[in-house]
């Protein structure tokens, strides 16, 4: 579906309500612009937080536990 925007003074951009309430968005959000070529990306911030999280998840080699942290350092002690 394409949707259409105006830009007003301050630079304020309108979402059409359609659109908002299709993307959940709520008075008071926070969303983040993205510039993506010549064209823009707008999330929410929670979105943001999810993806940036995810990233981050990916760079985990694999999982480990607290119990498992502490017993490598517990070796890392012994070796010195």
């Amino acid at each position: 579906m394409t949707y259409s925007a105006k830009v007003i003074a301050g630079g304020k951009i309108v979402i059409p309500a359609e659109l908002r309430r299709e993307l959940g968005f709520q008075t008071g959000d926070m969303l983040v612009i993205e510039r993506e070529g010549n064209g823009l990306m707008i999330k929410t911030y929670d979105q943001v937080v999810r993806e940036v999280q995810a990233e981050f998840k990916s760079l985990i080699k694999h999982p480990f536990t607290v119990d498992e942290f502490l017993a490598e350092k517990r070796l890392e002690a012994e070796k010195e």
